[in-house]
């Protein structure tokens, strides 16, 4: 049985990555931390590989980052409840998701100035994505458990995808399809047409409970499912089956794979990032964790240099509880401390 395969390998994968722990996770390890400062809260990341930019979400803003200098070039404002940023260069354009008041703000790329606002059609954007076969931008939202895509060339809404649960992240492959995490108890992944902005596929991931951060190989068609219960599940859109189930860190969040050293990644809010090694489309062996901070659960990577971008911050402890034996409250942020670190090897 499938199943009974995929679980033995598991068990395997598992011992594997006790013992390559120690090994510091094939060398990954900080090598740089830029600083950010400033307050709030932050989601996603974006690199640039042809312009060189990193764009990190950042309360009401997104912050634009030169990667040759690794020095803050600009902002983009307004971005109220900011999630994340996607471009679509051939018309000049980046656009990011506004959390707090429905937005999407679309902005010029040269100038980092604003062009407009989108209102999109569901509640709490959150991932958003442009795909060059539809050109079309489509916002994935939390509340609303839907998705809505809009023309980046007008910047205007042209569809609603209900999807019926709370969409995560999502990834395309270049040729008209948009896949989505969705981030139920027992994963799931839609498979969305973007041409015509319209669900043709949904199939479940056994094994993988709510599922955020997504990455794709887009030679071998495999898609990279980070879940909430420590695996990640690769599976195979064509077929709809999970084809791997591979231990990473607790508190994962994004995913990341690179094609050129074949390598996949899962940053972890604990403060680790687990590294894995592709040996073949449907093999994989876990090289261990690589230390980075707590709070560091988002990523961008930049194939170009082999280099992961985490956003993190620390935090102090947790305020003493109003009523004895009552919950405490969430640890506050230290001020400034907000920075990015460059995890590489």
């Amino acid at each position: 049985m499938l199943r009974s395969r995929i679980a033995r390998a598991a068990l395997l994968a598992a011992a594997a990555l006790s013992t390559a722990s120690a090994q510091n996770a094939a060398g990954y390890h900080v090598t740089k931390k830029i600083p950010i400062g400033g307050e709030g809260g932050w989601d996603y990341a974006l690199v640039d590989a042809a312009a060189r930019r990193l764009y990190v979400s950042h309360a009401t803003k997104a912050v634009v980052i030169d990667l040759a200098t690794d020095a803050i070039i600009g902002e983009v404002t307004p971005a109220n409840g900011i999630h994340g940023i996607t471009l679509a260069p051939e018309f000049n354009r980046g656009f990011t998701s506004n959390g707090r008041d429905t937005t999407v703000t679309i902005f010029d790329l040269k100038t980092l100035k604003t062009i407009g606002s989108v209102k999109v059609t569901g509640g709490n954007p959150d991932a958003i994505w442009y795909d060059d076969v539809s050109k079309r931008v489509f916002t994935f939202n939390g509340s609303g458990k839907n998705a809505t895509a809009i023309d980046a060339a007008k910047g205007t809404v042209v569809a609603t995808i209900p999807l019926g649960e709370k969409p995560e992240f999502a990834q395309n492959d270049g040729k008209g399809s948009m896949f989505v995490n969705l981030e139920s108890d027992t994963g799931q992944i839609v498979v969305i047409d973007t041409k015509a902005a319209k669900e043709t596929k949904r199939y479940w991931l056994p094994g993988c409970e709510g599922p955020s951060g997504l990455a794709i190989d887009r030679k071998n068609n495999r898609l990279f499912s980070v879940c909430g219960n420590k695996v990640m599940a690769v599976s195979n859109p064509a077929t709809g089956k999970v084809v791997a189930m591979v231990p990473i860190c607790a508190g994962p969040d994004a995913a990341s794979f690179d094609a050129e050293t074949r390598t996949v990644f899962a940053s972890c809010g604990g403060g680790v990032m687990t590294v894995v090694k592709q040996e073949s489309a449907d093999q994989y062996t876990p090289l261990g964790d690589a230390a980075t901070q707590r709070s560091a659960r988002t990523m961008a990577y930049d194939a170009k240099t082999h280099r992961g971008y985490l956003p993190a911050a620390e935090f102090g402890p947790a305020p003493t509880p109003a009523q004895p034996g009552g919950r405490a409250g969430r640890p506050p942020m230290v001020p400034g401390s907000f920075a990015i670190l460059i995890v590489g090897r």
